[in-house]
């Protein structure tokens, strides 16, 4: 009976961990995006473009660069995307209360690739999917 309590007691935990990194909601943010054309131009580190190259975060490191790339695509997009801010706001919140655990080890971002605005996108959403699991 004890190992069936400690299950649940985990899964619950698990659950409102989830629930305080805003999984559902950033996964329906991120997949508008998605679904947006406009984000799909590739990203030249070395080129003026006018692409952004955004960080592609090492473990532990997820919030920090979602933080720092979402804050980017704002300053780049000239037009204010009412879905980018509303994940920036949310990034910026899960990490300056600590909410999300698994995804922050501090407010660095650290990472060793670039990607597109595709690619930040999918990796926000492979990481928030695979918590929603």
């Amino acid at each position: 009976a004890s190992m069936l309590s400690y299950m649940l007691f985990s899964c619950l935990l698990l659950s409102v961990q989830a629930e305080y990194c805003g999984v559902r909601e950033i996964i329906r943010y991120t997949k508008r995006l998605l679904d947006d054309s406009s984000v799909s131009c590739p990203c030249r580190q070395t080129a003026v473009s006018s692409c952004s190259c955004l960080p592609i975060p090492e473990p532990g490191h997820e919030l920090a660069c979602f933080v720092n790339g979402t804050k980017h695509l704002l300053e780049n997009n000239n037009s204010s995307n009412p879905v980018i801010t509303r994940l920036t706001l949310t990034f910026q919140a899960l990490l300056e209360r600590n909410l999300c655990e698994s995804l922050a080890h501090g407010d660095q971002c650290q990472y060793k690739t670039k990607g597109n605005v595709k690619e930040f996108l999918k990796k926000i959403l492979t990481t928030y999917q695979a918590m929603n699991k």
